[in-house]
């Protein structure tokens, strides 16, 4: 939509700090390898409760992203936790140089650390924790307090990462009636709601791989133990600033899968090859894969590349043959759990999703094996992804790489792309189709790495979360301030007709007193009248003599 991307575009200006009206906040992401600290900012609430916060990534005069990384990650200071502070000075240092100085004490300050803690044991997680909440509030003025430093589990994360990507394109304003819509059923809701639809959001790293999505409607269960599974998979919450509106309650299904991720599952495929191989050679007497002239002939590789695969002390000689097709089939039954202790892709639980009405986004290797080199980045086509990742794994390694050193392919592919393309299209086509059951005419997956030109983080979608009830401070006042407004409305116009009553009765006082002087004189007139005709009519006795003796 023009006037929503405008917008959007917008914010990749400088934050301007000398306005006073605007509102900081920050968040440090601890993660396994490094930390990194994002400021963020927002302008007054517009006073629509039904709203959110318009919370953007702080950008510094350059009009770049103000965000800052620190390696390695912060479990390195588990056998000293006094070193926590330390360890988070420099970012802490670099938000409180960007944030205003006179904001600080109102700025809240979120340090979010996921899977590098959750690694540690429970006491030493507290330990470090404890360090934070003591120490930093000596040395920086953030609003900062113990439950504002916290282990956050992958259910959180993806939650957080789900809330970011759907308030940067928009689907949590509902007032834009042309866009798609859902029926929502929450709680114990008699009546069902009708909003905006929600986009899922697919995420596979080197490790692990991440789905989260909304559920509309509670739906039914097949058996205690699925209904108990789905408990700790869906998360249910509200995003709006009062509890009692329900227009911002989401329902959302977030599964992560340890060991799904491009690079371990490469890994676990090696694995697979070369005891497979080493059983069937022991079974038949053959030597296949153990010298470079008698290779295993590797599906997934591109035609010609050669490689060697170790583990345990054991060594198979592999060369790519470069059939997709096959891959895809020797990759089947990785989607089943890799061990007895993490989760298989194709027994654990899912919510349904409705096809026909709904929309996915794919981040990191869901992006980079469909554009890096197949230059199909965008929405997602099965037939055409097939056809060209087959075309690619049948091409010669040499032929691949004069394609690379012509510049052919993204900027951001190298020989370790290249080199795992097939393999990675095969597994990302499986993990899609076989997995998560996608149709293969699915219309409305998109792969993305930036949303509106620009990177988001799991961190903005906690930002929103951990803010979700600061509207109230503006709300309240302002209701308040409604409130005095109308009173003094109502006073006006009341003091107004009272004014006029008092010079009403004053006047009627003064005329009622001025028509008793009146009286008062017109009755002493007349009794001087009186009086005087009393005296015209009285005779006068002549004085009396005394008779003599």
């Amino acid at each position: 939509r023009p006037g929503r991307y405008l917008a959007r575009v917008e914010e990749l200006g400088a934050t301007d700090t000398e306005d006073a009206a605007l509102s900081y906040g920050v968040v440090v992401d601890c993660g396994s390898s490094g930390s990194r600290v994002f400021v963020y900012f927002w302008p007054p609430h517009n006073g629509n409760p039904h709203d959110l916060l318009d919370i953007r990534q702080m950008r510094d005069r350059g009009s770049r992203p103000v965000v800052k990384k620190i390696k390695p990650g912060i479990s390195v200071v588990a056998a000293a936790p006094e070193r926590a502070t330390p360890y988070m000075r420099p970012l802490l240092q670099f938000a409180a140089a960007h944030v205003p100085a006179g904001k600080h004490k109102e700025t809240p300050l979120y340090i979010l650390c996921t899977a590098g803690m959750r690694l540690l044991p429970e006491r030493s997680q507290a330990a470090i924790l404890e360090d934070l909440v003591t120490n930093v509030p000596l040395e920086f003025d953030f609003l900062f307090s113990k439950s504002h430093a916290e282990v956050i589990s992958g259910k959180q994360e993806g939650v957080y990462a789900w809330i970011g990507i759907n308030f940067v394109l928009g689907r949590f304003e509902h007032k834009d009636e042309e866009d798609a819509v859902v029926t929502v059923a929450l709680g114990d809701q008699a009546e069902s709601l009708v909003r905006k639809r929600t986009v899922g959001i697919l995420d596979m790293g080197g490790a692990s791989l991440q789905i989260a999505y909304e559920v509309p409607s509670s739906g039914t269960f097949s058996s205690p133990q699925q209904e108990e599974a789905a408990k700790s998979l869906l998360a249910e919450f509200n995003l709006g600033c009062d509890v009692q509106h329900t227009g911002h309650m989401y329902r959302v299904y977030v599964n992560t899968f340890l060991g799904f991720g491009g690079n371990f599952a490469r890994q676990r495929y090696e694995e697979l090859v070369l005891n497979q191989t080493y059983a069937h050679n022991s079974l038949h007497g053959q030597r296949t894969g153990l010298s470079p002239e008698t290779p295993f002939l590797d599906p997934c590789l591109p035609v010609g590349l050669e490689d060697t695969v170790v583990r345990g002390g054991q060594t198979l000689h592999v060369r790519g043959r470069g059939d997709w097709q096959s891959c895809a089939e020797l990759l089947q039954p990785l989607l089943m759990a890799p061990n007895n202790t993490q989760a298989s892709l194709v027994g654990a639980y899912k919510a349904p999703i409705d096809f026909t009405n709904s929309e996915f986004y794919g981040f990191s290797e869901f992006f980079y094996c469909t554009e890096d080199v197949l230059r199909l980045g965008g929405r997602y086509d099965a037939p055409s992804f097939t056809s060209a990742a087959q075309e690619y794994c049948g091409q010669s390694w040499a032929v691949l790489m004069r394609r690379f050193h012509g510049g052919l392919y993204s900027a951001h592919a190298d020989q370790h792309r290249l080199k795992y393309q097939c393999f990675k299209s095969a597994w990302m086509y499986q993990v899609l189709h076989q997995g998560f059951h996608f149709p293969l005419d699915y219309p409305s997956l998109r792969t993305a790495q930036l949303v509106y030109d620009r990177e988001v983080q799991w961190t903005l979608g906690a930002i929103l979360y951990k803010t979700r009830f600061l509207p109230l401070r503006d709300l309240r006042p302002e209701s308040v301030r409604q409130a005095h407004g109308s009173w003094l409305r109502l006073s006006f116009v009341y003091n107004h007709y009272l004014f006029f009553a008092c010079i009403v009765v004053v006047a009627l006082a003064i005329v009622l007193y001025l028509l008793r002087l009146r009286r008062i004189h017109r009755r002493q007139l007349r009794s001087a009248q009186l009086d005087m005709l009393w005296l015209d009519k009285v005779v006068l006795l002549p004085p009396s003599t005394n008779p003599g003796p």
